[in-house]
């Protein structure tokens, strides 16, 4: 499944139990290990480890495999990794702390500041 369609597939899932928040992330050209993060908020433990629990069985219906799944016993914070994609399902306060969107944004900052710096900009 190319990355897109798998993509497209983790955000059906989502949205099927009604995640809040989502964002995709696109990470290629940062990130060796995916290509995209899609980061989501469920509103409680059982939330998110329904979130989890949705996405992976919609992913077996389409013969998908996660790579791993971690947290899922606290589920304040649930990785799904299915490669080109890897998701974060997490409860709101959990998000606020780590804040990946934000830790991404700086990443593609400071690599954007290191291309003008190496171009004499």
């Amino acid at each position: 499944m190319q990355a897109n369609e798998l993509k497209a597939l983790v955000l059906d899932a989502l949205d099927e139990l009604k995640a809040h928040e989502v964002v995709v992330l696109d990470v290629a050209q940062h990130s060796g290990f995916t290509d995209y993060m899609v980061v989501a908020t469920g509103t409680s433990n059982r939330h998110v480890k329904s979130l989890a629990d949705n996405l992976q069985r919609r992913c077996r219906e389409q013969a998908v495999r996660p790579l791993g799944v971690e947290g899922e016993q606290a589920a304040e914070w649930i990785l799904v990794d299915l490669g080109d994609v890897v998701v974060h399902l997490m409860q709101p306060q959990t998000r606020a702390f780590y804040n990946l969107e934000k830790f991404w944004s700086l990443t593609e900052m400071s690599e954007s500041a290191a291309a003008r710096r190496q171009h004499g900009q």
